[in-house]
């Protein structure tokens, strides 16, 4: 096992997110809290350790295919797009308040994060199974940022 490798693999989303956090969603609590939200929205509190929890386990399902002899250039594109999409989506809806293009962008977002788990699991079946918690949380986002957007 490569502790460096690994080690960067579940850095580069956990302290990548933390930028995202500092510039896109400052005051993003009181923003949340103002909007009207459906009755399956969870508390903010919620929110850091759901994407603290999901970044580490993105990051060693990305390390497993990283250390696999099998080619995983493509898979690891895929996985590095879906991270890019996922740290875009905070700009466009709280920064921008673009509630709507962020529903669109997640729609690409949540397509993205399917077809990476399916190539992940080609390559490491545990790889692409530890997706799924991911696939899950972003698939309620998806609802709620609808919600949000048809209430606006």
């Amino acid at each position: 096992m490569n502790y460096g490798k690994l080690a960067k693999s579940v850095l580069l989303p956990v302290v990548g997110g933390s930028p995202v956090g500092i510039f896109a969603t400052r005051n993003s609590k009181e923003i949340y809290d103002k909007l009207k939200k459906p009755a399956f929205a969870p508390p903010s509190c919620t929110f850091s350790v759901a994407w603290t929890s999901l970044y580490t386990i993105m990051g060693i399902a990305k390390y497993r295919i990283a250390s696999k002899e099998k080619e995983s250039k493509s898979a690891e594109l895929l996985y590095e797009t879906q991270l890019g999409l996922n740290f875009l989506w905070s700009f466009l809806f709280f920064k921008w308040g673009l509630h709507g293009t962020a529903f669109i962008e997640m729609a690409a977002l949540l397509t993205l994060i399917t077809v990476t788990a399916f190539e992940f699991y080609k390559i490491d079946r545990t790889s692409g199974l530890a997706m799924i918690p991911y696939i899950a949380w972003v698939t309620l986002l998806f609802r709620l940022n609808f919600s949000i957007f048809r209430n606006y």
